[in-house]
């Protein structure tokens, strides 16, 4: 037996019941499945950790339902691209966009699709669409509504209900503050905090921090975290800890939320700081994902080569140059790297600091400034998205929203300042 063989046989029941998920057809799921076992055996020479193999098969698996659907819509004429609303969605630094419509009509047999289509997308009528369809009408209403159902039943966002108004230690308003290059070369420091979150996942710690608007200085975003207790998964141990977010911009739903609770489990080592599991609520059922389950965890909550984590010890790598707001260098994707040492002053305290960029780690058109002192602790964390990032959903530039803001200039492209997160580390 080789070792592709071994590793399949061990995931193949993962594999299976992700397959069946996504396509409820039953001959349609085993020619799906099929078809991700002989690419990964193709490409399986391309892994480089087999130790990984189950989230990398789960995302050919992914793929795969996406090219199946692909072609399930053109046969009934359905763009794609008309049902690929995007929303933001919170993840490890922050919003990211995500395509949770198509995906949540990816979940949905063909008829629920075809039917939400016509009704959503191409705006007909119940009698038109029974005309198109050969149905009589009360059919074509009967299909409609049990859609309606499904794809609601199936949706990651429902309504959140008003909760309680969290008294927040963090002031409503960021106090002024200033960024000052020094000609000191940085320092090299040990940071263990959760990299996006701040959090040092170790027993005893807990935080709060705040996000601010950074055109009105308003807060918008408040965050309680604790560690709670050691924990495991997949037998690897680390730490659980809540995260209880207060007043959160509602990023893909109309209205706001009050109150968000989610659980984590992170690890802390010698070298590397990590998120392992995730965990909400969602209608009513608690949701849970680790490192295991492929996109639906890594492209949130992952960072580094199967999902290593952030670094702990810092020092500068030599792959970006700073020079006032003038960003150039090598910028992959995941790239972290210290640019200068920085006097930061807020609240009427000054800190002696490094600068760590971060260029597209998390979400592509996403960079941002994390200020950190000698004890490896955040002073300030800044964030700047490309000046198209997530244009099919604002329909306009980020210059032409925020055309006061700051500007940094990464390979020749701007980016704008969007909002700053300080924590109660600094603002007590």
């Amino acid at each position: 037996m080789t070792e592709f063989d071994a590793l399949l046989r061990e995931h193949i029941g993962a594999l299976e019941r992700f397959v069946n998920f996504k396509i409820h057809h039953r001959q349609d799921a085993e020619d799906v499945l099929q078809e991700v076992c002989l690419t990964a055996a193709q490409r399986f020479d391309t892994l480089q950790n087999p130790a990984a193999f189950k989230p990398w098969i789960l995302r050919i698996a992914q793929n795969k339902c996406t090219d199946y659907y692909r072609k399930a819509a053109k046969r009934m004429q359905i763009s794609l691209d008309a049902l690929s609303e995007s929303a933001l969605v919170t993840g490890r630094m922050g919003p990211t966009v995500q395509n949770v419509v198509r995906e949540t009509l990816d979940a949905l047999g063909d008829k629920d699709k075809q039917i939400l289509y016509l009704w959503f997308f191409k705006g007909l009528s119940g009698e038109d669409i029974a005309k198109r369809l050969g149905l009589p009408l009360g059919t074509v209403k009967s299909r409609l509504h049990y859609a309606k159902e499904h794809f609601r039943s199936r949706y990651p966002f429902p309504p959140i209900p008003k909760g309680e108004i969290n008294m927040s230690k963090l002031p409503l308003t960021l106090p002024p503050y200033t960024i000052e290059q020094t000609a000191l070369p940085p320092f090299p420091v040990k940071w263990e905090e959760l990299q996006g979150w701040m959090l040092v996942p170790r027993l005893g710690e807990s935080l709060s921090w705040g996000l601010y608007n950074a055109a009105s200085r308003s807060r918008t975003e408040y965050t309680e975290m604790k560690v709670l207790g050691k924990a495991e998964i997949h037998g690897i141990e680390g730490v659980e800890f809540s995260a209880v977010q207060y007043d959160a911009e509602d990023y893909y739903r109309t209205g706001s939320v009050d109150k968000m609770e989610r659980r984590f489990v992170a690890q802390l080592t010698d070298t590397h700081s990590r998120f392992l599991a995730e965990c909400h609520m969602e209608n009513g059922v608690r949701k849970l994902y680790t490192f295991l389950d492929g996109d639906s965890f890594l492209e949130n909550w992952g960072f580094g080569e199967d999902n290593c984590g952030n670094e702990v010890h810092l020092t500068p790598k030599g792959l970006l140059h700073r020079d006032g707001n003038t960003i150039t260098g090598s910028t992959p994707k995941e790239i972290v790297d210290v640019v200068g040492r920085y006097t930061v002053t807020i609240a009427g305290k000054s800190y002696d600091t490094i600068c760590v960029m971060d260029i597209q780690c998390f979400n592509d058109g996403v960079a941002s400034e994390q200020y950190l002192d000698q004890n490896g602790r955040t002073v300030l964390w800044r964030r700047f998205n490309q000046n198209d990032w997530a244009f099919s959903r604002y329909g306009k530039l980020w210059t032409e929203m925020l055309p006061e803001n700051e500007r940094l200039t990464i390979n020749g492209v701007p980016y704008v300042h969007w909002y700053d997160c300080v924590s109660d580390y600094v603002l007590l």
